[in-house]
């Protein structure tokens, strides 16, 4: 159980994964606003498109203003605008412009005061009567408007719906079903609920309209709202394509401009139990979302579609072919009109051209879409994304976590550029990323804590055992150091101190710790000095082990290195307690190398770092053997093959140790190459003797062997083959054997 809620790296990558989850679907008003920001900065990422050429705008810009007077313009110029550019050919013309009141002429008053006077005057003068009644004509402006749109038989008028009841008290029911009964005509053609309950559905609903005058409204050939709807941060980025009003649904000024462009195709609204299903447009299905709002594909910066002054179209001065069959916007571009908004390119931007790219949008079915099932997308690219970064994370090293953490994001990003760009589907971005951010923030931390934990335990464990270079090297694999065991090939070198429980009994406790204390710390110095592990104290023997935690390859030469040293830091004690009237004391030291078996070795509430095996057993016994020979330093057979290059060895025997029945040589490490003729003459004279008596020829061997003694007077194995020379050929050994000395102690 515990096992189970153990803490780890992908467990709080799992927690995290789900909670950045529960916060997508419970949303947050940030992060929903930085998926916005998100949004904007992949189309500048993108940057901008060519639209087609249908759609151009005739702009009320600064250059008209000037030329053509301040806005607004006298509703005879909007005539003049429109014969114009119906005898340009354009198909159809769309105006952001709403003409709802009546307007004020001087000329009109003064005709109408005249008409009044003659009707209170009575007076019958057909000719004058005639002529009121013509400057009166004349000098309506609407009335000329009206004309010039039912001339032309191709304008859309504007208007614009209240979507919130604040400041409409003042009105009376009467106007506003006036205003209703104006663009009633221009209400969606067909309207398809998929069930009773998509009847109660409720939609963008407006409270009142400001439609234009009626007269303009039956000459048009219909109507559209141009509403805008900015997001809560200001920037607009859908368009609803269906605003409810009275029971009744209408699109928008775009829809209408681009129904009338395509020939009337059939236009109709999809309403289902969820909302809004789709709006169908001759044979082309306008995605939207359940509220019935459009996603708007910017094709870029403004200005991105043509924009011809009004004063240049009025003078004349465009060429034909810029106009002829296209779709003209009529709008403010001007910035003191205040017509601007703001859209993911730019914060100036003109509402005209919000117009324009929406139109373009349907016309080429260049759409931009969220559609339901990006919701399930978006939590499995979490769930993916989250998990497998928590996955791979812990096997990485910090540096390597980072990289791939970076890959991540970057990977991530180009997915959704791709699909943004080339597929038009809007996925989610901001929850992802926070996902893997906090993934790589939470792992990263509760690997250091761990780690630091980790690494606190194994300095406690090992500061006493390895110097601080080696702890620091074993900190970078620390997974090295569970609980078990591995087979390596290692060097184990085992010390003793020869007599000691006589020399104990000659002194007083306090005496022989700090004697003990002395000796011990300098020969585990010399283990450190040369990496060693110190395995552990034996009272007064001391095991240390080479080629563990860390890999050393030279693991043989640094025992080697270790058991010299050891004699040299004795004989300098040793000077050292003669001199304080101290007992001294010698040691034997044995090194072997081979397999063993390396780690933690114990219960998982208790174990020591250290070796087992064979070869460890033997290497204690070579220890014990110096008391047969009289050395100091007794080396494996397995040790000498490796070190021979470096060392001056000579072969002490063959010898079968206690518990094992197979031979095996052993040499005494006499010191480092180099060494003085007389030694290596010793060795010499050495090894012939040992050759002779393996060849069964005592007498030659006795005299050998006394060569060396000549030389060396103490050298003891010398005195110990003489006397087994002499006892063997008093008593030959039979014809089987092999030379091999078998121990009988340990």
């Amino acid at each position: 159980m515990k096992k189970h809620l153990k803490l780890n790296g992908f467990k709080i990558s799992l927690f995290i994964t789900v909670m950045v989850i529960t916060v997508y679907f419970v949303g947050v008003p940030f992060l929903d606003l930085m998926e916005l920001k998100a949004l904007d900065l992949r189309f500048i990422s993108r940057g901008s498109v060519k639209p087609g050429i249908e759609v151009v705008i005739a702009a009320i810009d600064e250059k008209s203003l000037d030329e053509l007077g301040r806005w607004p313009w006298s509703r005879k110029k909007i005539a003049r605008l429109i014969d114009t550019l119906t005898r340009y050919g354009v198909r159809s013309i769309g105006f952001d412009i709403v003409f709802a009141e009546p307007e004020e002429s001087s000329d009109l008053e003064r005709a109408a005061f005249f008409k009044k006077k003659i009707e209170e005057l009575r007076i019958n003068d057909r000719e004058l009567t005639e002529y009121i009644s013509t400057a009166e004509r004349e000098a309506d402006n609407d009335e000329i408007l009206a004309k010039a749109i039912k001339r032309s038989n191709r304008a859309i008028l504007g208007y614009f719906f209240h979507t919130s009841k604040k400041g409409l008290e003042h009105l009376k029911e009467g106007g506003m079903d006036m205003e209703f009964k104006n663009i009633l005509p221009s209400k969606y053609p067909s309207v398809m609920h998929q069930s009773n309950e998509a009847k109660k559905v409720s939609l963008t609903e407006a409270y009142s309209v400001e439609s234009n005058l009626k007269k303009l409204s039956i000459a048009a050939k219909g109507s559209g709202y141009f509403n805008i709807f900015p997001d809560r941060d200001g920037t607009v980025r859908w368009c609803p394509l269906a605003v409810q009003y009275k029971d009744q649904f209408f699109p928008p000024l775009s829809l209408r401009v681009l129904h009338h462009y395509l020939g009337s195709p059939l236009l109709s609204l999809k309403i289902a139990d969820y909302g809004i299903d789709g709006v169908q447009l001759g044979r082309v299905t306008i995605p939207t979302d359940e509220k019935g709002r459009m996603l708007i594909n910017y094709a870029g910066q403004q200005k991105t579609f043509p924009h011809y002054s009004i004063a240049d179209i009025l003078g004349d001065r465009i060429p034909a072919s810029a106009l002829k069959d296209k779709i003209v916007l009529v709008g403010a571009t001007a910035t003191g009109i205040y017509d601007m908004r703001v859209t993911p390119f730019s914060s100036v931007y003109p509402g005209i051209e919000i117009h324009a790219n929406i139109i373009d949008n349907i016309l080429r079915e260049h759409f931009l879409m969220r559609p339901d099932w990006t919701v399930v997308v978006d939590i499995l690219l979490i769930l993916v994304l989250g998990l497998l970064l928590g996955f791979i994370l812990p096997k990485l090293k910090a540096v390597w976590g980072a990289l791939t953490t970076v890959l991540f994001f970057f990977g991530f990003f180009m997915l959704n550029r791709y699909l943004f760009v080339d597929k038009g589907v809007w996925i989610n971005i901001v929850y992802p990323f926070l996902a893997l951010l906090l993934v790589y923030i939470g792992v990263t931390i509760f690997r250091y804590m761990t780690e630091e934990r980790e690494k606190k335990k194994i300095k406690g464990a090992f500061h006493y055992y390895l110097t601080a270079s080696v702890i620091n090297e074993m900190l970078k694999n620390p997974e090295k150091l569970k609980l078990g065991g591995e087979k390596k090939d290692l060097t184990v070198l085992f010390s003793d101190i020869r007599g000691f429980t006589t020399i104990s009994e000659g002194l007083s406790p306090e005496m022989l710790v700090k004697l003990l204390n002395e000796y011990l710390t300098v020969m585990t110095d010399i283990v450190f000095k040369y990496d060693g592990l110190l395995d552990k104290y034996m009272g007064d023997a001391i095991m240390a082990v080479y080629g563990a935690p860390l890999d050393q390859e030279d693991h043989a030469e640094r025992a080697c290195y270790t058991a010299l040293d050891m004699m040299d830091g004795l004989k300098v004690l040793q000077e050292k307690w003669e001199a304080e009237g101290t007992p001294k004391f010698n040691i034997g030291i044995g090194i072997n190398s081979g397999p063993m078996v390396v780690g933690n070795m114990g219960s998982q509430r208790r174990f020591d770092y250290t070796v087992m095996g064979d070869s460890v057993n033997l290497g204690s016994r070579l220890e014990g053997a110096n008391k047969q020979y009289s050395t100091n330093i007794i080396i494996s057979e397995l040790t000498y093959g490796k070190v021979k290059d470096k060392f001056l060895c000579r072969e002490l025997d063959s010898v079968r140790v206690k518990g094992k029945d197979l031979p095996v040589k052993i040499y005494e490490l006499v010191g480092r190459n180099g060494v003085s003729d007389e030694v290596k003459n010793v060795l010499y004279l050495f090894h012939q003797g040992l050759e002779e008596y393996k060849g069964r020829k005592w007498q030659e061997a006795i005299e050998a062997f006394n060569k060396v003694l000549d030389i060396k007077p103490d050298d003891y194995p010398s005195k110990l083959y003489v006397e087994r020379s002499k006892d063997l050929m008093e008593a030959p050994p039979p014809e089987d054997w092999d030379g091999v000395f078998t121990m009988k102690t340990k």
